[in-house]
């Protein structure tokens, strides 16, 4: 299975030049701590990501230092040249790259380099769980099986 199946692609995205507060305003309105900075790709409206922001970025290079919010772009606190991984690599590999820079979303890209969602943790344990059931559940189902047919 490749990780296109498992990606957000309803992705928020915001550009470099963007204000904080635009970025912290988009996390409160939309429900997440994750933007993907994005610059538009000349062709298909699609985008590609340049960068992302995360809710403790916000906490940690601003607020923190006290830095006026007002004063500051995403650009100035963005993390620049995101890993990405392609749509069609497997999870394993996904999971690899986000083990190694320690991140819990990664981008996910098309062959052009062009944003196509999300891949995150969360959506990774789901869909994990969701294939140890089947497997507790074919285990449950060869028991039954087996003592309907022994008695």
């Amino acid at each position: 299975m490749n990780i296109r199946s498992l990606c957000n692609t309803e992705v928020v995205t915001a550009r470099a030049s963007d204000e904080l507060s635009t970025a912290a305003a988009l996390m409160r309105d939309r429900h997440v701590g994750y933007l993907i900075v994005a610059d538009p790709l000349p062709l298909g409206g699609w985008s590609k990501p340049v960068g992302v922001l995360t809710d403790r970025d916000i906490v940690v290079e601003v607020l923190a230092k006290g830095v006026d919010p007002k004063s500051v772009t995403i650009g100035d606190i963005m993390t620049r040249s995101p890993v990405v991984v392609e749509e069609t690599r497997s999870i394993d590999y996904a999971l690899h790259e986000m083990r190694r820079i320690g991140i819990r979303r990664i981008p996910i890209v098309g062959a052009a380099g062009q944003l196509i969602g999300v891949l995150s943790i969360d959506a990774v344990v789901e869909h994990l769980a969701k294939e140890l059931a089947d497997v507790s559940g074919s285990i449950r189902s060869e028991l039954r099986i087996e003592q309907n047919f022994r008695t």
